[in-house]
């Protein structure tokens, strides 16, 4: 009964406190051991557990618990709870890609491989919606049609929207930086470069500069009237 009910130990609580059926009755319908149900009204289990009511979660009918409450050999059979199927966890369906767009996906791939080598296969499977071996033999160029395939960017293709090709990238780049730390490596960030390839002056050099600057002016101011004399 257990993968049937909705929080079985908070049932099997308020089962304890709120009805008389046996401890056989309640860890049957939950699917605990009558030890644990009884270890429940003894208060030495699930002492912090608030009682869930089944018959409100409509996991159990008022008939049914009256039923069982009249005869100890009666074993309760759970409802199907609508609450308990929304809280069941949604599988995510495959992404889907449109006849006309399949021959795109090693285009796609190669893409990746060259642009993003950081992102993994089963990322690319995942986001492109193809196969690992597909990958490999882009990667290898074994593909049947490598002699025609073309890093091309998927967003371009419509295979995937910017939001997630940015999502997918951005995790694999955080995931290789931790990588990479672990092991001690440092990415090659951009550096400055030397004054003398930047061609900008060190102060000694302006101060330099500057008189030589000065010395030109002042020889050329003293030149000039010499020059007018001989006019």
């Amino acid at each position: 009964m257990s993968d049937t009910i909705l929080m079985p130990k908070a049932t099997a609580v308020w089962l304890v406190d709120n009805t008389s059926l046996t401890f056989e009755q309640i860890a049957d319908f939950c699917g605990l051991h009558p030890l644990e149900v009884k270890g429940i009204a003894d208060g030495e289990v699930a002492r912090d557990i608030r009682g869930a009511d089944p018959i409100a979660n409509g996991q159990l009918s008022r008939e049914e618990l009256d039923t069982a409450q009249a005869n100890p050999a009666y074993r309760m059979k759970a409802q199907k709870s609508r609450h308990a199927e929304l809280l069941k966890p949604q599988k995510k369906a495959l992404r889907y890609t449109p006849v006309s767009r399949r021959q795109d996906r090693p285009d796609a791939i190669a893409w990746f491989l060259r642009s993003h080598p950081e992102v993994s296969d089963a990322q690319i499977s995942k986001l492109l919606g193809t196969t690992k071996a597909t990958i490999d033999q882009v990667r290898s160029r074994a593909h049947w049609n490598s002699s025609n395939i073309k890093p091309v960017d998927p967003v371009t293709l419509g295979l995937v929207s910017q939001l997630e090709l940015d999502a997918v990238v951005r995790k694999a780049a955080d995931k290789k930086a931790k990588d990479d730390a672990k092991k001690g490596i440092v990415s090659d960030g951009p550096s400055l470069l030397p004054a003398a390839e930047t061609g900008v002056l060190q102060p000694e050099e302006r101060v330099r500069k500057v008189d030589l600057d000065q010395a030109s002016v002042f020889s050329n101011l003293q030149a000039a009237p010499e020059e007018d004399d001989e006019n």
